[in-house]
């Protein structure tokens, strides 16, 4: 019988439900605790899935024999409960962003490596049929090389979503607006397909929540260090909701996109997954007559999953594996800190209004790498 690791879910908010049922269904889990920071919030969580609750991180470990945790918590706060677990040889998948600032990233990292523990950034999108087809045709070299990169994720969302939770759009709460919450998993996307970043100048700004003090929009031109060119515009200001999407154009004229969110965006706890994510664009030679069987077929997928939780498992499992197997998951928190990166150039180059080279190092300051200053006409 297959050796099941006893995991727990830190911060019990509305995405914490989608990993405790995800290791609920793991053949390599079992669901045995989980921890906040108010007790009465962990005891109503750990009643409805039957396991216990804790407000400390020390005793949820020792007396639950807790292995492995899901950081649930939000951005700003995800390092504060991942290094200790870390510390104390729990293995860590940590919901996206993997933190707000490169420091906590950088902490985190080394507190992994330090201890020896496997650690994931959650980006379930890679797990998107449509978006594994279009690294495949990369990795095939169906497009030549990649020559240009491009994010469009164009949303909505009303301030009653920011009233939401007290920590929501703001900087202190959520680390940033746009970039930092809901613009990653393309970002990620972007990142797995192109490669490096060499430079990048950008903008962002608050255009349609005027009460906001955080992102709704932002923009940048990215040189890659493959020479490779790309560009990024995502948006919180479009009512309703438009697309989200990544796009990756080759050398030898070929294009490929994957449509990772319509214009039904998912909010965590608010909606569903209703659209599902299709190829938008693929002209490979000889291929161009595939994208509607491929878009079928991926729909089709769709209509006989429970996506709320189908690609949380996937990773979630891939994630358990890897401790099993003791080797680096599929997603990395290296690779969590490179889209933390990207962003945090994104609000450099706004603040500094030039160009930002890569790699970036984290730095001291109370603009927060110029997340507290607006954009200049």
């Amino acid at each position: 019988m297959t050796r099941k690791i006893r995991t727990a879910v830190v911060g019990v908010g509305k995405v914490a439900h989608f990993h405790a049922q995800a290791y609920r269904l793991s053949p390599h889990a079992e669901l045995v605790a989980c921890w906040n920071r108010t007790l009465p919030r962990a005891e109503a969580f750990a009643a409805e899935y039957g396991i216990k609750a804790y407000d400390n991180l020390e005793n949820m470990v020792k007396e639950s024999g807790v292995e492995a945790v899901s950081i649930c918590t939000p951005h700003p706060n995800h390092a504060e409960t991942a290094v200790p677990l870390a510390n104390m040889g729990v293995h860590i998948a940590v919901e996206k962003s993997l933190a707000s600032n490169l420091a906590d990233c950088d902490a985190m990292i080394a507190a992994a490596e330090k201890a020896g523990v496997t650690g994931t950034t959650i980006c379930q999108r890679r797990f998107y049929r449509p978006a594994m087809r279009v690294k495949q045709a990369i990795v095939d070299g169906k497009l030549g090389r990649p020559i240009i990169g491009t994010v469009n994720m164009l949303g909505w969302r009303d301030m009653a979503y920011y009233a939401s939770d007290p920590w929501r759009g703001t900087w202190d709460g959520e680390g940033g607006g746009v970039l930092v919450n809901q613009a990653p998993h393309q970002l990620d996307l972007l990142l797995w397909y192109m490669g490096a970043i060499d430079e990048l100048f950008g903008y962002w700004d608050t255009l349609n929540h005027p009460s906001l003090e955080v992102d709704d929009t932002a923009a940048a031109v990215i040189r890659f260090k493959s020479g490779a060119m790309g560009n990024i515009l995502v948006s919180n200001s479009q009512n309703p909701a438009l697309f989200g999407n990544v796009r990756v154009h080759g050398s030898n004229g070929a294009s490929v996109g994957v449509q990772t969110d319509g214009g039904a965006m998912f909010i965590a706890g608010v909606s569903t997954i209703s659209e599902p994510p299709v190829n938008d664009l693929w002209t490979v030679p000889g291929e161009a007559h595939l994208l509607e069987e491929y878009q079928k077929q991926d729909s089709d997928f769709f209509n006989s999953i429970d996506p709320m939780t189908h690609f949380h498992l996937e990773q979630i499992n891939d994630f358990l594996a890897a401790i099993k197997e003791k080797r680096s998951p599929l997603i990395t928190l290296q690779d969590g800190r490179r889209t933390v990166e990207l962003f945090t150039a994104i609000y450099r180059s706004n603040r500094d209004r030039r160009p930002v080279r890569f790699p970036l190092q984290p730095e001291a300051g109370a603009d927060c790498d110029g997340r507290k200053i607006r954009s200049q006409a």
